[in-house]
């Protein structure tokens, strides 16, 4: 399937999200791989992994650069040699990333009733405001949570980082698409912006939350 989604949300910021309807061997035969990737890919043992890989491959040839000019650092933070940061999600059948002249980071995850079962994992000062009456509402506003939390630790990308601990999302609406979070870690104090929106499933009907964070 084509490209799903593309959201320029300014002039130096874009974001591509990818439906993955391919098969692997579809994907495979449209994307040019480095030697160092390869074998990262053959190392998968979950073909659903390796059509996001694969789909996340397609979204930076869609941006204009290839795999050979995407690097990882020692934490698995993907890097370009250049001004442009990158940031990578996948979700069961979506993939997306995001690119921009700022600090940036995304996340996408399937609504569903698990994230119930965990949330006191990873949500601390958010339960002053969370709507625990409605349970819809609930899991859609703790996969706004995670999702934030997860966009945070992937700018930061610190060991020892608890979402619980040291990440607060301050309260927000459905109803809107835009809050504020802060990571707050040994000495350090960190502000983001966080923006979030509903993305629903052609195929399968399911519902999606992405969520991608800049640093202040």
């Amino acid at each position: 399937m084509p490209l799903f989604q593309t959201i320029e949300f300014n002039e130096t910021t874009k974001i591509l999200i990818w439906h993955i309807t391919e098969s692997f061997e579809e994907l495979l035969s449209k994307v040019v791989l480095k030697e160092k990737t390869q074998q990262r890919l053959d190392g998968m043992k979950s073909q659903m992994h390796q059509r996001a890989f694969l789909s996340v491959r397609m979204l930076i040839q869609e941006m204009g650069f290839t795999d050979h000019e995407m690097h990882y650092d020692e934490f698995g933070k993907p890097y370009f040699n250049c001004h442009n940061h990158i940031s990578i999600t996948h979700s069961h059948d979506f993939a997306a990333i995001i690119i921009s002249y700022e600090t940036v980071g995304i996340d996408m995850e399937l609504q569903r009733e698990k994230i119930l079962r965990i949330a006191d994992k990873f949500v601390d000062t958010e339960n002053s405001y969370l709507n625990t009456q409605n349970t819809t509402d609930y899991i859609k506003e703790l996969t706004v949570i995670w999702g934030a939390k997860e966009a945070i630790f992937k700018i930061r990308n610190e060991k020892g980082i608890s979402f619980k601990d040291h990440i607060r999302v301050n309260a927000f609406s459905l109803k809107e698409n835009l809050t504020e979070a802060s990571l707050h870690f040994d000495d350090l104090v960190v502000d983001f912006n966080v923006h979030y929106k509903e993305i629903k499933s052609s195929t399968s009907g399911q519902d999606f939350t992405l969520v991608y964070a800049f640093e202040k």
